[in-house]
């Protein structure tokens, strides 16, 4: 018997949104962790709001909001917010009720202000990252270190010259017209008006030049977790510089093996890491000069595993930047970049700390 194809809505539901989440869904293993991680950061919640006024947003809600607009690219918080109004997933994993209004984007973005302008993105990450090691999941043996180029939320024509006018008032002020053919352009005489902390680079010959930041990763080899991530301007030393300031936190005295590419193949570089307790598992980088990488480390088979295994942190970045929306960045200024680049890495070590976890079940 044909059904009937009526239009009227019920008036009343008796199914909850926890109720109407599978219970396999991804995101309730997920959502279990954070659940934890949100309970341990309290304290440092409770340091970024007053004792009087009226009740904000809830920052457990927020993260947990912000979380979920990294998992599923979510482009803009008015989009975030419109997700939130009729996807009850959504709803379930922010711990909003069926019935609960959702707030206004501009509130949400006030809110979010908070968080931002705090440490909450590195507490976050490091609670993820106890995580892990109270699983097991997590070595402190062999590590990666390597470098992407985030691209900033600034153009070219924002590129100008220190202390310049403005352009020709009769030009459309909104997109004017610039003409810089022949024009010698650099980061110590020129700055973009829109983001001064962005600067001009390019990582390999060939490459165009952009207004980008340099994103950087450790990354422990056993099980692919990122257990350090930051945010620099760019230039020809911050990537080794980095990596060298990402070892002085690792925890522990004991030797461990660290794998890099061709870039790091330095003899400051090699010789840093060894004064450090690390062994340079660098890729050799013979063209046109002696490598910094000799027999010493080449002729132990450990060396040809931490080749292998370094390419993995490829996968993290590439993540980033097709999930995590970070291949260019939304916001301005090395702090902010840099919050939602760590926030962002710990996402990732969430989802792969749930396919493993689940992968061992």
């Amino acid at each position: 018997m044909r059904g009937t194809d009526e239009k009227q809505d019920l008036m009343f539901s008796y199914i909850s949104a926890e109720k109407r989440v599978p219970k396999d869904h991804p995101l309730r293993a997920i959502r279990t962790m954070v659940d934890a991680i949100l309970m341990e950061m309290s304290p440092a919640f409770e340091t970024l709001y007053s004792k009087a006024g009226r009740p904000s947003i809830a920052p457990e809600k927020l993260l947990r909001a912000l979380l979920l607009q990294v998992l599923y690219t979510v482009r803009s918080e008015r989009l975030l917010m419109e997700q939130l109004d009729y996807n009850l997933l959504f709803r379930w994993f922010v711990g909003l009720s069926m019935d609960d209004k959702v707030w206004d984007a501009t509130v949400f973005s006030k809110n979010r202000e908070r968080l931002l302008d705090g440490d909450i993105a590195r507490i976050f990450f490091e609670q993820v990252l106890s995580l892990a090691r109270s699983q097991h999941i997590l070595s402190n043996e062999h590590f990666t270190v390597d470098g992407t180029l985030i691209e900033a939320w600034a153009g070219h024509k924002s590129f100008k010259k220190k202390g310049s006018k403005s352009s020709n008032s009769s030009d459309d002020p909104g997109n004017p017209t610039v003409d810089f053919r022949g024009e010698k352009r650099s980061n110590e005489t020129h700055e973009s008006t829109t983001d001064p902390d962005a600067k001009l680079y390019k990582k390999a010959a060939g490459q165009e030049s952009k207004l980008c930041y340099l994103g950087h990763l450790l990354m422990e080899n056993r099980n692919g977790l990122a257990v350090n991530a930051c945010i620099t301007k760019a230039s020809g030393r911050a990537e080794r510089q980095a990596a060298i300031d990402m070892l002085e936190e690792l925890p522990g005295k004991a030797r461990v093996t660290l794998a890099a590419d061709k870039g790091y193949d330095t003899n400051e570089f090699v010789e840093k890491t060894r004064s450090l307790n690390v062994t340079p598992h660098v890729a050799q980088n013979n063209t046109n000069r002696t490598s910094a990488i000799d027999n010493r480390t080449t002729r132990h088979s450990g060396y040809a595993v931490s080749q292998r295994k370094r390419k993995r942190v490829e996968e993290i970045f590439g993540w980033l930047k097709t999930v995590g929306f970070l291949r260019k960045t939304r916001h301005r200024g090395v702090d902010r970049v840099g919050w939602m680049f760590t926030f962002g890495v710990a996402a990732y070590n969430l989802i792969r700390m749930r396919n493993m976890l689940e992968a061992s079940a």
